[in-house]
């Protein structure tokens, strides 16, 4: 039991790791995208290389949510 226990706090802990790495992935790439100047400057200084990055950040961000979801249920079967 406490071996098992303890391997669940390990993979939260990494899980907690891998939303915050995530998070700043996110912000990152939006802001990159988005932001920093007059009406999304990074889309029209270079327009023709410029490529949406919200189906790569939903792809990312749906993975980690499976990932969290088959944590929460392996967690809360009870051996």
């Amino acid at each position: 039991m406490a071996k098992n226990r303890s391997v669940g706090i390990i993979v939260g802990v990494a899980l907690l790791a891998l939303i915050a790495l995530i998070v700043a992935f996110n912000v990152i790439n939006l802001n990159e995208a988005f932001g920093g100047g007059p009406p999304y400057y990074g889309r029209t200084t270079n327009m023709d290389k410029w490529s949406n990055p919200l189906p790569v950040l939903a792809a990312i961000d749906a993975l980690a949510l499976l990932l969290i979801a088959a944590y929460a249920y392996f967690m809360r079967r009870k051996p």
